[in-house]
């Protein structure tokens, strides 16, 4: 059973697919669009409802996809129109929906739009991105900090000011409050929206407005912070009350269409990402990384996560465990030793969480975090923040088709990453031969989350228990499951009137007992199909 309606993506799953890195069909060691196609029925094997792609546009690479100089071209790395196109008639046909990134804040610096931009003030396009004159001893304008690290301001000789930056030096800010920019910008949605995707990613998208002042951002008061960035509070330099008026916009855009799904990136608390999703003029979604926090879950950290969105009547969650801009699940809330065991809790939680769900292209097969050595680093803030922090590369790493093929299948050239050193035993092709295996566990809990209402779609109360216990009840039209959740690496044992005549669902390592107490083993859980099921 699948979602149905306008409204397909409430309780929908989404598969993510970093495509340098899914499969390569043509052996130059990139992944490509015409390799997503060939690898479609796995993906839909898996049970989730769509897939979200990240850039495949045409750029420099320098971000790795993001920064984009056409984001209506398909990067030659990845293939061409023709190819998304018979991708994407494809995964309609497996009954998949495509959603895709969008990047509507900044474009490479070889973007036709900041090539004409840097030639003068006066020039057509001379206000579409973020200049500022020099202070007077030559300095950037104000104290913004780029998120990877030194000043957000970059000299520029031809235009003779300095022009803003979030991120690399190569990656100008566009002046979203211009008119023609947001004219511009939402002509890039219309033309993929046309060529029949479900929806997009929107990249960083409350950053997309700056003050127009450029005052300077208050300190924060940390004396030791990972990033020099969050010595700041980012109060000038996004998540502008103006921007929620071109969020609206984009919904609007989207509202033309009907069933597309607006899921957005959301830096800051969850507090901020409930703003942009609070009600039908905004985004449908927001996600939000669970465990990020503090590395290791605990049940009171995904207890405050869930909660904040369940206590939002107006507001509607997206989480995952897993993104191509962090560490794995699996490395950072277990680090190097974390096991299958962990692995497989952390996609339960994602087929019983109220909201909808993304996986992570390798997340179904337990992968953690690829070694990536400093030389053969790519990210540019993975380089520059190496070994410490943000090393993104090795949530990047080739995805394992074949255990005993070279370069673990995903090319027969030399892989632009190199292929994680635990990963091949944990390839696709092992994976599907075993019925216990983290694959196996995944495609039974999606199923499952596809069969109940009550996890797709129902309403959520938590469970009271003690660390590490987690625990809540999905109910929808008369049916309670309950899902329980041993959130530590030692056993534990439950004591609930729940589990008195309950019939179990899904469990990992859970043995019942008599009068509702049950244990559950390190990283158990149990979904249990509450009275007499």
């Amino acid at each position: 059973m699948t979602a149905s309606g306008n409204a397909w993506w409430r309780g929908a799953s989404l598969y993510q697919i970093y495509p340098l890195s899914f499969a390569d069909s043509n052996g130059d060691g990139w992944g490509d669009l015409p390799g997503i196609t060939q690898r479609l029925d796995y993906i839909a094997s898996i049970g989730v409802d769509g897939i979200w792609l990240s850039p495949f546009y045409a750029g420099t690479y320098a971000d790795f996809g993001y920064d984009t100089t056409d984001q209506k071209a398909v990067d030659p790395r990845c293939g061409t129109l023709a190819d998304f196109d018979e991708m994407l008639a494809k995964a309609h046909r497996l009954g998949l929906k495509v959603i895709v990134d969008q990047v509507y804040s900044y474009t490479s610096s070889r973007h036709p739009w900041f090539q004409d931009s840097r030639k003068a003030a006066d020039d057509p396009k001379g206000d579409w991105y973020v200049w500022a004159d020099a202070r007077a001893d030559g300095s950037a304008p104000n104290n913004w900090i780029s998120i990877f690290g030194g000043p957000a301001w970059e000299w520029d000789r031809s235009r003779r000011q300095y022009y803003m930056t979030h991120f690399l030096p190569g990656m100008p800010h566009l002046h979203v409050q211009n008119p023609q920019v947001q004219e511009a910008v939402l002509d890039i949605g219309r033309f993929w929206l046309d060529r029949g995707v479900d929806g997009f990613r929107l990249d960083v998208i409350n950053l997309c407005m700056v003050d127009e002042q450029l005052r300077n951002n208050p300190l924060s008061g940390e004396q030791s912070v990972a990033m020099p960035a969050h010595a700041q509070h980012w109060l000038y330099d996004g998540t502008r009350p103006e921007n929620l008026a071109f969020v609206q916009s984009i919904r609007r855009l989207a509202d033309e269409y009907p069933g597309s799904f607006l899921m957005g990136e959301v830096t800051g608390p969850i507090e901020t990402l409930v703003e942009y999703t609070a009600g039908p003029e905004r985004l449908h979604s927001a996600y939000w990384v669970l465990g990020l926090v503090d590395g290791t879950p605990t049940a009171a950290n995904l207890r405050a996560d869930l909660e904040s969105w369940n206590q939002a009547a107006n507001s509607w969650p997206t989480f995952s465990v897993s993104n191509h801009d962090v560490e794995r699940g699996l490395t950072r809330c277990g680090g190097a030793d974390a096991g299958p065991e962990l692995a497989r809790l952390l996609v339960a939680l994602l087929a019983t969480a109220r909201g909808t769900t993304l996986l992570y292209q390798g997340d179904e097969l337990g992968l953690p975090d690829g070694e990536v050595p400093y030389e053969k680093l790519r990210d540019p803030a993975s380089r520059r923040f190496y070994p410490d922090y943000l090393q993104r590369d090795g949530a990047r790493t080739p995805m394992p088709w074949q255990a005993d093929a070279k370069h673990a299948g995903f090319t027969t050239g030399e892989p632009w990453l190199p292929i994680g050193r635990a990963h091949p035993p944990l390839a696709v092709d092992r994976q599907e031969k075993q019925h216990d295996s983290t694959l196996a566990s995944t495609r039974k809990l999606f199923a499952l989350r596809r069969a109940e209402p009550a996890l797709r779609t129902g309403d959520l109360s938590f469970m009271d228990f003690a660390e590490p216990l987690f625990g809540f009840e999905r109910s929808a039209a008369g049916r309670r499951i309950a899902c329980i959740f041993n959130v530590s690496a030692a056993p534990a044992g439950v004591d609930s009137e729940a589990l008195i005549g309950a019939t179990v669902l899904a469990s990992q390592d859970y043995r019942p007992g008599t009068a509702g107490r049950a244990s559950l083993g390190p990283w158990g859980y149990c979904i249990v199909a509450l009275g007499a099921g």
